[in-house]
């Protein structure tokens, strides 16, 4: 941890997917931060009719689902800007409709998070950590 995990109504090549993975680790180490090296992005190609959003009234929607395990601490507007960036990826990626792509953040405490390249459990976050 951290770790984006996406749900995309789409399938793709590795290719794609390693160009996706690898935007979500710059815009995640510049607006959150960190080194790139602490994020893992895991990546869920649902395959069309694989992911909806559920309406009041009518059908639901084709959509896409991203979930951020990240370290409590940032602003609001931190995790806001970085949502925000993330979603304009999917756009600009696979032309998905903005308005259905959801982004849900967990936060944890730095012992939350096993990095064995780290040498053990993360710290709380406490600031600019890039080095």
């Amino acid at each position: 941890m951290p770790s984006i995990q996406i749900d995309l109504p789409l399938d793709l090549p590795a290719s794609s997917k390693q160009e996706l993975a690898a935007r979500f680790g710059q815009i995640y180490a510049e607006r959150m931060a960190v080194n790139a090296d602490l994020l893992t992005v895991s990546i869920h190609d649902l395959g069309h009719g694989g992911v909806w959003r559920c309406h009041e009234d009518g059908a639901p929607t084709p959509s896409a689902l991203i979930m951020c395990d990240i370290r409590s601490g940032r602003p609001r507007e931190t995790r806001a800007a970085l949502a925000q960036a993330l979603i304009d990826t999917c756009v600009d990626l696979f032309e998905l409709d903005r308005l259905w792509i959801k982004v849900e953040f967990t936060q944890h405490t730095g012992d939350e998070m096993y990095h064995p390249h780290l040498g053990g459990f993360n710290k709380d976050w406490t600031g600019d950590e890039r080095g």
